[in-house]
């Protein structure tokens, strides 16, 4: 069987061999870390700015793009050029379906076949645990991707040709379909897609890209192979059964929380505050738009998607967060507990042990980097509102990209401490811990005691 690596020789041989020895999640964050870096790079570059940025403007950028977070330091669509937007596009691509995948796409086009250890890497990118047909997986994903922004692209054209001409019309759509489907968030405007806060169809194409990318490529391929709910894997149905419960429920929150507010939803006409009621919802699963003044919103609701933004979106999508079906199976195992159940068990499946455990330790090493991260952040930003700033950290660390406005305004190490939660975020805690720990399976079983807990 011919190897990933086909062809290697020698010293570089063996460089791919003590690799290896690190595990695919140190991998992967060792691809993402060299893409930041190429990225910002190319960012610096006079040709990508008008007035040029500081390398360390384009180092948060190109992390931003990458980790599809949406964050910025600088007007996206004012400040880049054409080729400058082109990168950054580019970049929410590779960091939105996966340096991995796209690795594959490219050892298949040139008629290369993936090893064991190949298989390995692009299921550890794509979060699979079953060593079915990976390349198949891969190819569902790119066809789906690029199947579903085009469609976003011709849908958002027929809104933007006519208002802005066709270069700049098609530009936008193209960009905002890209950025929505990954989950990124950058738009070429500084108010976002404020100005088509009451557009149904802007409303219905930019949410709907950002929810089935958000939703999983497993959970979607699942969908189009089975089509009926019943048949779906338990792990589809829970990522769906959350979606639609946290995305409708969020939405008559906002809706109550914010409807006299002057500066969101008092501001619309009633038709249209429905619209953003929806929008400023299902966005926190990482997307980053914004159809009405984040800034602006009140207390509650700032908490409540500050709440969403923590959760993110589906496992092996385009977002982030500890994931949809991560927080169902917290729910399970507390209501299971409760009820002095040994199984947590839901739509006559049990889940399994080792899927329990590994939700509550990405719940708890979630929670445990945000504090820290914003207790760090609140220090280093002494002037600004302590809640601003623990919005600015979840935020990052679901590479959503909402923002309070103080992003800029933050010193040099804040937003090193922002962008260490936008890559973290993105790999995901619990492979950024694995990367690190290296955890080897123990040997031997100790007698199990009592603890009082509670």
């Amino acid at each position: 069987m011919r190897t990933w690596h086909p062809g290697l020789r020698g010293r570089a041989a063996r460089q791919l061999r003590r690799a290896w020895r690190y595990g695919p999640p140190v991998i992967l964050a060792a691809s993402f870390a060299v893409l930041i870096v190429l990225g910002a790079l190319l960012l610096w570059l006079p040709v990508a700015s008008v007035d040029g940025l500081s390398p360390w403007q384009a180092l948060f950028t190109a992390c931003s793009a990458v980790t599809v977070t949406g964050l910025v330091v600088v007007d996206t669509g004012a400040q880049l050029t054409l080729f400058g937007q082109a990168v950054v596009l580019v970049l929410i691509h590779l960091g939105g379906l996966g340096l991995m995948t796209f690795a594959a796409l490219t050892v298949m086009a040139l008629g290369g076949r993936f090893g064991l250890r190949g298989q390995r890497l692009v299921r550890e990118a794509l979060d699979q645990t079953s060593p079915g047909d990976v390349l198949a997986l891969v190819r569902h994903v790119a066809l789906l991707a690029f199947t579903l922004e085009a469609v976003g692209v011709a849908l958002l054209a027929t809104v933007w040709v006519p208002e802005m001409g066709w270069a700049r019309g098609l530009w936008f759509s193209l960009f905002h379909a890209v950025s929505a489907f990954n989950n990124a968030g950058f738009g070429l405007l500084p108010e976002s897609l404020s100005a088509w806060a009451g557009h149904p169809l802007i409303n219905l194409v930019i949410t709907a890209l950002f929810i089935i990318g958000g939703l999983g490529f497993t959970v979607v391929v699942d969908l189009w192979r089975r089509r009926r709910f019943r048949a779906l894997t338990l792990h589809s149905k829970l990522t769906l059964v959350g979606t639609l419960v946290l995305a409708v429920g969020g939405g008559l929150l906002v809706l109550l929380l914010e409807w006299n507010n002057a500066r969101t939803l008092g501001a619309l006409p009633v038709g249209e505050r429905f619209w953003a009621a929806w929008f400023t919802a299902v966005t926190p699963r990482t997307a980053g738009f914004n159809t009405v003044d984040t800034a602006g919103l009140g207390v509650p609701a700032m908490l409540l998607v500050m709440f969403l933004m923590f959760i993110g979106g589906g496992s092996n999508s385009t977002a982030s967060g500890i994931k949809v079906s991560t927080f169902m199976v917290l729910l399970l195992s507390t209501r299971a507990f409760l009820m002095g159940n040994a199984q947590t068990t839901i739509f006559r499946r049990a889940v399994a042990r080792d899927a329990v455990f590994r939700a509550h330790a990405v719940v708890m090493l979630s929670l445990i980097l945000l504090a820290l991260a914003g207790f760090i952040l609140v220090v280093l930003a002494p002037k600004q509102a302590p809640l601003d700033v623990f919005f600015e950290a979840v935020s990052a660390f679901g590479t959503v990209g909402l923002s309070r406005g103080i992003t800029a305004d933050l010193s040099a190490p804040a937003q090193g401490i922002l962008m260490l939660l936008m890559f973290v975020g993105r790999i995901g805690p619990l492979a950024f811990a694995y990367a690190l720990a290296r955890p080897r399976p123990a040997k031997v079983r100790f007698t199990e005691d009592q603890v009082q807990i509670g």
